[in-house]
């Protein structure tokens, strides 16, 4: 059976800023593949495993974005598919999931290749290694001010409801764990960077050839926690988990229950950064329309969407 907007309301739950920052992270991967190519020639050429990791982890990076860019695009062009129960606001938690994912391959080839040039070590042309690492790092500093809005920037977002189950106001954006990848990334590969530098200058200096896969080795360490903490933040998301600290269900709890009113069931869930739905059940001793306690819940932060059930009950 084909479902059809008109048999209901539109859950279109999508930022202001989307296609901006589909069009930024577009001209990041650019940048990104570009200088991946001249990392893994020159990294191979002067025989620098930190330039090699830094390259190679520059490549997967590539893939991740565009799992991103992908996740935006398909979110975009689907946005009024009634298929889509709460919208498509959750592609970009599904996208940050996958790179998060990527991260931590990332972290773990690095930290087996440095191993292994550690155990059988190279000779190193250390004054062309730097100059393509500082390069390196210069690109990836421009993607990072590319994408400086993108990472904690608080969002207006565009969602209009028609039907009497809803209810939605301004409120700031929440983070978008697919931005929020994009973004680690790019730091992970200007950390990689600024690593490949100190080791190579170093080496240069004193002879200490065996710091170029150590910092490889101290690289994938720090990649993989930040692989970690963007794993549980999206995968939170996903699974509609509520995290400690969250206020929207005591915001919730409070507007509704006053006098002898009080919810008798209750599930919050995030349906976009910003955006969040309930579903609320209230026993109460008087007889009143779902919409009295919308209305008690007009003032309460990032609530876009709400579904109330009342239920009466003498007892209450």
């Amino acid at each position: 059976m084909s479902i059809s907007p008109e048999m209901g309301h539109s859950h279109v739950f999508l930022g202001s800023d989307h296609e901006r920052n589909e069009r930024r992270i577009r001209l990041v991967i650019a940048l990104t593949a570009v200088m991946m190519v001249v990392e893994i020639g020159a990294g191979t050429i002067y025989g620098s495993m930190a330039l090699l990791a830094d390259g190679w982890h520059m490549s997967t990076h590539v893939s991740a974005m565009l799992i991103s860019v992908l996740a935006y695009l398909y979110a975009r062009r689907h946005a009024h598919n009634a298929r889509f129960t709460f919208g498509t606001g959750k592609l970009g938690d599904l996208a940050g999931f996958a790179s998060a994912i990527v991260l931590a391959l990332i972290a773990l080839i690095m930290g087996w290749e440095s191993v292994l040039r550690l155990l059988d070590p190279v000779a190193i042309n250390f004054r062309e290694a730097i100059a393509i690492a500082v390069a390196g790092l210069v690109v990836n500093l421009v993607s990072a001010w590319l994408l400086r809005d993108d990472h904690s920037h608080h969002h207006s977002h565009a969602h209009a409801h028609e039907h009497d189950d809803d209810h939605h106001h301004g409120h700031g954006g929440g983070r978008d764990n697919n931005l929020r990848s994009v973004y680690v990334h790019v730091i992970a590969d200007a950390m990689t960077s600024v690593l490949a530098i100190v080791a190579l200058l170093l080496g240069s200096r004193f002879g200490w050839t065996f710091l170029d896969p150590v910092m490889g080795i101290v690289g994938g360490l720090v990649i993989l926690q930040w692989s970690w903490s963007l794993l549980c933040a999206s995968g939170a998301v996903l699974l509609d988990f509520i995290p400690h600290g969250e206020a929207l269900p005591d915001e919730i709890r409070e507007a509704i229950e006053t006098g002898e009113d009080r919810i008798t069931d209750l599930h919050v869930w995030q349906v976009c950064p910003g955006h969040h739905a309930a579903i609320v059940a209230v026993a109460t001793p008087v007889s009143r329309d779902p919409s009295f306690y919308k209305a008690r819940l007009a003032d309460v932060h990032e609530l876009s969407h709400v579904t109330v059930e009342v239920t009466v009950d003498k007892a209450a």
